[in-house]
């Protein structure tokens, strides 16, 4: 399996990297909010953990078919390529969402993973329908 090649073929499954970019902002964000809003700087720290915990534990795997989603080593959900529509990455610059359709359903999920591989990794996989 490879992680970290820039220039993979699409028959190799691809496990991308976690990124805790967006949580170490959330957390260190709501430090100086604990002097002027307590209350607001618990929820905010709350959910900056809690991201850090999703992405110490969930990976996100590219396979030539399929995209699989694992915590720890137990697959959670596996979503086929034939049935996406569309997908994007909010703020391309500071990516911190990313989003795609299914036939069925719309999905989001933070950006807790290594934006630049994700972004390859679709393009090569699924491109998109613009």
């Amino acid at each position: 399996m490879n992680t970290t090649a820039s220039s993979t073929a699409p028959t190799s499954t691809i496990e991308l990297a976690p990124s805790y970019a967006i949580p170490l902002v959330l957390v260190l964000a709501a430090l100086p909010l604990l002097f002027v809003q307590k209350w607001a700087s618990l929820p905010l720290s709350l959910f900056g953990l809690f991201l850090m915990y999703q992405a110490a534990t969930i990976r996100l795997q590219f396979t030539p078919t399929d995209l699989d989603i694992y915590r720890s080593s137990n697959l959670i959900r596996r979503f086929p390529y034939r049935e996406w529509q569309n997908w994007r990455i909010f703020w391309p610059a500071v990516p911190i969402l990313f989003y795609f359709k299914e036939i069925n359903s719309i999905h989001f999920l933070p950006v807790l993973f290594d934006r630049k591989m994700l972004q390859t990794c679709l393009e090569q996989r699924c491109p998109r329908q613009d």
